[in-house]
């Protein structure tokens, strides 16, 4: 069985089919996108909102190639449902010669790297735009008619393999984020510590770090806050073991407040100055800096009570992101944003990382969102946070938590980062195979061990 290299021309050809577009007619959009990811529904819209009244109209099995995305695998085929989609003159709709080429065969090609490779190679073809010739001259590796069926079947077979592990490694994943969770609301319960009498009551804690709210507020380091309304039964979500009480989150820190927009304030982004912390940088447990922002150093000035120090808690409380929180532990000066709020607790009275699981856990996120003041688009006040009610445990029993979580997420860590090796090595069992499978060897490789790695975790 012999193997032959041809360029794409000789087996496809471009086509053109333009209509103009009536503004009372309602259409639908396709695109391409991008990493060879496939061509999906853009949108629907009548013809009135469509500038450009030229249009291509696409066909189901059409090979659609995006002129400037091309280079990072913007090409694809479209489907039935997109059966008279309308496209832009920025893409180039190919017909396939099924005598000569099997449309599976090619869709399976365009997954590896062949074309790509021609698209991004060095040199004078390294194309800023692809145009329908560079297409056109594309070399495939191209076997008989029987030969591509019989690797089309294959590769079938071996995807729905790939699909049912991937399916699966989903599930693991799924599932251990569940347990997670689990793992938090039991210990923010009482249920997963050993509880000890001869512990401090939670009650007596509680006395002594009003106490010390008191202490600072006399001594002018502290404002006096609203007092807070007493908590109802009505409130209580759940029974508390002996020795815990709840509080509200205000009674047991000493500071609650959030930033202002530099907008607001008339103070400028600048490429380096003053740290500014937004939303985007929270993440659950950990500040995130992969984008950093900075303002001049004045907002400080005009906004000295939410400086970050180092152990400040910081919690979304806008939009979709509300409740995560993470720890401030940079030693940089910094300040935040509008939509991110400062929670700054008495240092030793309270174990940092046992307040941070109860903000992350299902429990206090559920709570903040039946709390939101505003439905349309998701917030919560400082009023609201600081009414937030808190199981507080003895702070003995808070550190014994805290090492429990420690101890089992480590577990979770582990499997997790099993799971992650096992879609890893999948994926690159698929890719091995299919780069044999366009080589000129008459057949593709056994499946090796994509199967069995889903019965082996």
């Amino acid at each position: 069985m012999s193997w032959k290299k041809v360029k794409l021309g000789e087996v496809i050809k471009q086509r053109k089919d333009f209509i103009i577009i009536d503004n009372s007619v309602e259409y639908k959009r396709c695109r391409v996108q991008v990493n060879r990811k496939g061509v999906i529904l853009r949108d629907i819209v009548k013809g009135i909102a469509i500038n450009t009244k030229k249009q291509q109209v696409c066909k189901d099995g059409d090979f659609l190639v995006a002129e400037i995305d091309a280079k990072v695998g913007g090409y694809g085929f479209v489907g039935k449902d997109l059966e008279g989609a309308i496209v832009s003159s920025h893409y180039f709709l190919f017909e396939v010669d099924e005598t000569k080429l099997q449309k599976r065969y090619l869709s399976w090609l365009i997954k590896t790297d062949i074309i790509q490779e021609q698209i991004t190679s060095k040199g004078s073809t390294n194309y800023a735009a692809i145009r329908p010739s560079h297409v056109l001259n594309f070399e495939i590796p191209l076997p008989c008619i029987s030969e591509q069926v019989e690797i089309v079947n294959q590769l079938n077979s071996i995807n729905t393999r790939y699909y049912l592990l991937s399916k699966e490694l989903n599930h693991q994943q799924t599932y251990l984020q569940q347990l997670r969770q689990s793992i938090l609301q039991e210990a923010v319960q009482g249920k997963l510590s050993e509880q000890n009498p001869s512990d401090e009551d939670a009650a007596t804690l509680l006395k002594r770090i009003k106490a010390e709210k008191q202490k600072l507020i006399k001594e002018g380091k502290l404002k006096k806050e609203k007092e807070l309304p007493p908590i109802t039964e009505d409130e209580i979500p759940f029974e508390l073991p002996k020795g815990w009480v709840w509080c509200r989150l205000g009674e047991m820190v000493l500071l609650i407040t959030k930033g202002s927009s530099p907008k607001w304030q008339g103070v400028e982004y600048v490429n380096d100055g003053l740290l500014f912390i937004t939303s985007e940088n929270v993440d659950s447990y950990k500040i995130n800096l992969r984008n950093k922002k900075f303002v001049q150093w004045k907002f400080n000035e005009i906004e000295p009570r939410s400086i970050l120090q180092k152990g400040d808690y910081l919690m979304n409380i806008v939009g979709g992101s509300i409740g995560r929180t993470a720890i401030y532990d940079l030693d940089e000066v910094a300040n935040i944003n509008q939509a991110v709020c400062l929670i700054r607790k008495e240092t030793d009275l309270i174990d940092s990382e046992y307040l941070l699981y109860f903000f992350n856990s299902t429990i206090c996120i559920d709570y903040m969102f039946d709390k939101q003041v505003d439905n349309a688009r998701p917030n919560l006040s400082m009023g609201n946070i600081s009414k937030f009610l808190i199981p507080l445990p003895p702070l003995a029993e808070q550190h014994r938590i805290v090492a429990k979580v420690h101890q089992l997420q480590q577990k979770l860590n582990q499997l997790e980062s099993q799971v992650q090796q096992s879609r890893e090595y999948a994926e690159q069992l698929l890719q091995v195979v299919l780069k044999e499978a366009f080589e000129e060897k008459g057949t593709v490789y056994e499946e090796n061990e994509m199967v069995t790695i889903a019965a082996e975790e």
